[in-house]
């Protein structure tokens, strides 16, 4: 058994306490960085509860294993509808990000527009230079990565 799955129930309890203890700072990245006509009014509530039903479908489960929906701390696989290939980018904070490795925010504007999509939809993707059809082919669990020794970027 993989044992970064062990750490998906904890991780996710403590992503709910990173939440609520930075609320505020968060709440204005969301709204420097999100168009008006983008903005959800509960944002927050709404991926605060996303998680907390997750934790609790798997309530009985030692771990983890199947990610329904795009959260922070997976990595997500695209298929560019049109181009039929395929994208990996790493959900993660905003401390974390790392563009050139694929890692970005979930408050970037793509990591916001992939946060909670299922695996399966087809969304139109709004990027620069315009909109480009993909579709949720995979979710996997990458937490792991982000353990407090791994938290500094490499060079």
């Amino acid at each position: 058994m993989n044992h970064s799955l062990h750490l998906t129930k904890n991780y996710y309890a403590q992503q709910l306490n990173y939440i609520d203890e930075n609320i505020k700072e968060l709440t204005n990245l969301y709204l420097s960085s999100t168009p008006i006509q983008e903005r959800l009014k509960h944002f927050f509530n709404l991926y605060v509860l996303e998680v907390e039903d997750l934790l609790k479908t798997n309530k009985r489960n030692e771990i983890i294993s199947f990610f329904p929906k795009v959260f922070i701390g997976t990595k997500v696989t695209v298929l560019y509808d049109e181009e039929n290939e395929t994208e990996d980018y790493v959900i993660c904070y905003p401390e974390q990000s790392d563009p050139d490795s694929s890692y970005i925010s979930f408050l970037s504007p793509v990591g916001r527009q992939l946060l909670l999509k299922k695996i399966g939809e087809k969304i139109s993707l709004k990027i620069p230079t315009g909109e480009i059809s993909v579709t949720i082919q995979e979710i996997s669990f990458v937490g792991h990565l982000f353990t407090s020794e791994s938290r500094t970027k490499e060079a």
